[in-house]
């Protein structure tokens, strides 16, 4: 009995190798968002540290330079910030945007799986009946009908 060939197999092996690339392409942009989300937090507590350590600071008397370099900082910080968090957005925008082609990807896979697996019963079913026609031929012979 002759093993089934899929006609498709190239298209499926073409669709596999699609879905490993969007999910690197996916890995690659969930990292690249973690870690912007990461340093997003990491500038939010150095600024919250640095503005309770300049409120001590205030408190017990500082000069109108040092004064200045925190409102300079401050500043800075502010407007680092909002570009990290705009960074982080963008990132988790095309984050999504890479899952749901991964997502696409998997399907368009998983239907030539299916496809497969049913073209793969057909054959073996196929195959049972001819080998069933076979054994009735067979079995008639044996008994001179």
């Amino acid at each position: 009995m002759g093993k089934y060939v899929f006609g498709l197999e190239q298209v499926l092996n073409y669709r596999k190798e699609m879905e490993k690339m969007r999910k690197l392409e996916f890995a690659e942009a969930k990292r690249d968002f973690e870690g912007a989300r990461d340093r997003l937090a990491d500038e939010e507590n150095r600024v919250r540290f640095l503005g309770n350590e300049f409120l001590t600071l205030q408190r017990e008397g500082m000069s109108a330079v040092d004064l200045q370099m925190y409102a300079d900082f401050f500043r800075r910080k502010k407007v680092d910030i909002q570009l990290q968090q705009e960074r982080v957005v963008s990132l988790a925008t095309q984050m999504g945007e890479r899952q749901d082609v991964l997502a696409e990807a998997a399907k368009d896979k998983k239907v030539l799986e299916s496809l497969k697996e049913k073209k793969v019963r057909l054959h073996l079913r196929e195959m049972q009946e001819k080998e069933q026609a076979f054994l009735e031929e067979l079995a008639l012979r044996g008994k001179g009908y």
